[in-house]
C-alpha cells in the first residue's frame, strides 16, 4: 500500500521528471521570506515543495516583517507569501511603486488583526465586543490591585499605546517576547477560565480551536491614522480600530518574473482561504506537528488543489 508520504514524493517526482526533460537554466535557489509565526511558515514551506516539485531549488531565510522589504527590493530574497494589510500594508505599497517588487496577487482570505477575548467573557462583561464595556469591565482584566485592565500585546510594533490615549482606556499594556507567549497566556486563562483580553488575528489556529469575539472599536479610516481631528476624539490620532475584511498577498522580487517565470506563475496562482491557513496553523500550535510535517499533510491531502497552480507552460520545454 503506498503511504501518503510516498504518494507526494511519487507526484513530486512526476512533475520533476517534465521538468528535467530539459535542462533548467536557472539554478540559483529561490528565496523564501519565514517571518515569526506559524501559518506564514507552513505557507513558505509548501510554496518551497511546490516550486520543488517542478523542479527549482528553494532555501528559506528568516526576516522580519520590517528587514524583509529591503532584502526584496534588493533580490536578496525573492518570495513572501502573507503579506497583511493590517501589518504590512504601508511598506508593501512603498516597494510597489518603486517597482524592485512586484504584486503577486490576493489570496482568497482576508484578515483581520484585532484585540481578541474568549467567549465567556460574554457573561462576565456582558456589554462586549463593544469597546465601551472594556472600561466598565477593567477590573476584571486587573492582574493586580490598580483595576487597571491588562491588554497582552504580541511582539510586533502596533499603536496600542496610541490607541489607549485616544479612546481613554483604563488599560495598560503588557507585550510578550513572541508570538508563543501570546498562545501561552490563552490557554491558561481559557484553562481557569479567567477573563483576558489580547492581541489576535483571523486567519489563525485560535479560531480553529477555540470561541471568541474581536472587541468592536470605532470603524477604521485611513484618517484615523493621519488627522488627528477626525473621529470622536479630536486630538489624538488613532481612535479607531484596525481594518477589517484585509488583503493577504504575496510579493515576489521584480527579477522573479524573468528569472523565473514558471515559479512566478505558480506563486501568483497559489491561494488559500481563511479556513486553510487556519487548520494548517493549527496544525503546529496546537496538534504540534512541525511546520515541515504540517505542510506535507497538507500537499498529500490536497493534491488536486495545488496541481492545478501549475501552469501547463511550466511543462516540458517551458521551464526557464
Amino acid at each position: 500500500m503506498i503511504n501518503k508520504r510516498t504518494s507526494f514524493l511519487i507526484s513530486s517526482f512526476l512533475f520533476c521528471s517534465l521538468c528535467n526533460a530539459q535542462t533548467i537554466k536557472n539554478q540559483q535557489p529561490i528565496s523564501i521570506i519565514v517571518n515569526d509565526w506559524s501559518s506564514q511558515i507552513v505557507l513558505a514551506h509548501i510554496t518551497g515543495y511546490i516550486l520543488n516539485s517542478v523542479g527549482y531549488k528553494t532555501k528559506y531565510s528568516f526576516s522580519t516583517i520590517n528587514e524583509q522589504w529591503g532584502s526584496l527590493s534588493q533580490g536578496i530574497d525573492h518570495v513572501q507569501v502573507e503579506v497583511w494589510e493590517g501589518t504590512m500594508s504601508t511598506m508593501f505599497e512603498r516597494v510597489i511603486t518603486s517597482g524592485n517588487v512586484i504584486d503577486a496577487g490576493s489570496h482568497k482570505a482576508t484578515t483581520r488583526e484585532e484585540w481578541w477575548y474568549p467567549s465567556y467573557m460574554d457573561e462576565l462583561c456582558p456589554d462586549l465586543p463593544d469597546w465601551r464595556a472594556l472600561n466598565k469591565c477593567s477590573a476584571l482584566f486587573s492582574n493586580d490591585d490598580s483595576n487597571i485592565g491588562r491588554y497582552v500585546a504580541g511582539p510586533w510594533e502596533k499603536p496600542e499605546a496610541a490607541r489607549i490615549r485616544a479612546l481613554d482606556l483604563n488599560f495598560k499594556i503588557d507585550t510578550v517576547n513572541k508570538a508563543d507567549d501570546l498562545w501561552s497566556e490563552l490557554k491558561h486563562a481559557i484553562t481557569h477560565n479567567k477573563p483576558i483580553v489580547l492581541f489576535n488575528w483571523t486567519p489563525n489556529w485560535v479560531e480553529a480551536v477555540y470561541e471568541g469575539k474581536f472587541v468592536e472599536f470605532p470603524e477604521y479610516h485611513i484618517d484615523c491614522e493621519i488627522d488627528p481631528k477626525w473621529g470622536i476624539n479630536p486630538n489624538f490620532h488613532y481612535d479607531c480600530g484596525n481594518p477589517k475584511n484585509g488583503f493577504l498577498k504575496k510579493a515576489v522580487w521584480a527579477g522573479l518574473k524573468d528569472g523565473w517565470p514558471c515559479a512566478f506563475n505558480i506563486i501568483k496562482n497559489i491561494s488559500f482561504d481563511n479556513q486553510i491557513i487556519s487548520d494548517l496553523a493549527a496544525a503546529v500550535d496546537f496538534k504540534r506537528l512541525s511546520y515541515e510535517q504540517a505542510a506535507k499533510q497538507w500537499l498529500n491531502e490536497n493534491e488536486h488543489i495545488w496541481h492545478r497552480w501549475i501552469p501547463t507552460t511550466c511543462e516540458v520545454g517551458n521551464m526557464p
